[in-house]
């Protein structure tokens, strides 16, 4: 099989496409045929070498999140089928023609749905949805402020927001990404001056926010805990500002708020399987009805996956970057 790898930390340069051996399903895992794969921000930390891979998972081949079709089947697989078009997360080694995971971790890809539009779906809607629903437990009716708004976990949660009847106000960098994003269900936009957007909250939403997925961090979080309401939850997810922040605690104790830090990828499998079966039942049906819709800046092939990543880390994108494989 064709893979990239990550010769050496370090930039765009130091991915190279190499061939490997097509990886052996274990008990109770399928080999996938990989049609396409996403960009995520754990790749570009992992080829930096700051993001190691899981000790289960290719050190050197990057990707979270794959579509493609069921290829060999190991001992004891009952789900699946070869031949079955299936998409979810890995704990790596996206970034090839094949890989394998437990058939658990996979789910049936919506009929209607390309390879292209499926690879853009599992790692930023299961994000998404773990973060604000099963561990924000975002509610009909709240108010819900998403960080990063053009990015493929905030237009993700910004959709979800929206089918469950929530007011959902957004910050991103650009006006043109919080235009774009009104087309998904955004109501208010803001663009953060020097990570302030506070009293820009507090003008559209008086009370607060009942939910905030925080995917800057740094600073952000600060600001979060001025604009978050009473018995509120900041759900964290990316600390693409910084890892450190000074907050005042008083705000934590009067609003009776909480702050939550959460990751897929370092995950025990059982919790992986988890988040996917939940996934599957509640979030998978809505891209059938057409409620949900994958958001995909650009589709690249496997071969440019150095080109792929410097758009990711230029910040010019809107929704996923794919690669095809």
């Amino acid at each position: 099989m064709r893979a990239i790898t990550i010769t050496k930390p370090g930039g765009p340069a130091v991915l190279a496409l190499v061939e490997r051996p097509d990886p052996e399903p274990s008990r109770g895992e399928v080999r996938v045929r990989v049609r396409a794969t996403a960009v995520n921000r754990a790749d570009i930390l992992q080829r930096m070498g700051a993001y190691p891979a899981p000790a289960d998972s290719p050190p050197d081949i990057p990707g979270l999140e794959i579509a493609g079709e069921v290829a060999a089947l190991g001992p004891g697989v009952e789900r699946l089928a070869v031949g079955d078009r299936v998409f979810g997360i890995v704990g790596g080694g996206g970034y090839a023609d094949a890989v394998v995971a437990h058939e658990r971790a996979l789910a049936r890809m919506p009929d209607n749905m390309s390879f292209e539009d499926a690879a853009a779906v599992p790692e930023a809607f299961i994000t998404a949805y773990d973060a604000i629903v099963t561990q924000g437990q975002l509610a009909t009716g709240e108010t819900l402020l998403v960080h990063a708004a053009g990015s493929g976990v905030g237009t993700a949660a910004i959709q979800i927001g929206r089918v469950l009847g929530c007011r959902v106000i957004g910050t991103a960098r650009t006006q043109d990404k919080l235009d774009r994003a009104r087309e998904l269900g955004l109501h208010v936009g803001i663009v953060p001056a020097e990570a302030r957007f506070a009293d820009a909250l507090h003008a559209a939403a008086p009370e607060g926010a009942n939910v905030i997925l925080e995917l800057v961090g740094g600073n952000y979080i600060a600001e979060d805990l001025r604009c978050v309401a009473t018995l509120g939850r900041v759900v964290l997810v990316g600390l693409m500002a910084g890892v450190k922040s000074e907050i005042e605690l008083g705000l934590v104790l009067r609003k009776r708020a909480r702050i939550l830090g959460t990751v897929l990828r370092a995950r025990p499998l059982e919790e992986k399987i988890a988040a996917m079966r939940v996934f599957e039942a509640n979030v998978v049906p809505l891209f059938t009805r057409g409620l949900l819709r994958p958001i995909v800046d650009s589709v690249m092939p496997l071969a440019d996956a150095a080109r792929a990543h410097e758009r990711m880390q230029s910040n010019a994108g809107f929704g996923k970057i794919v690669l095809t494989a």
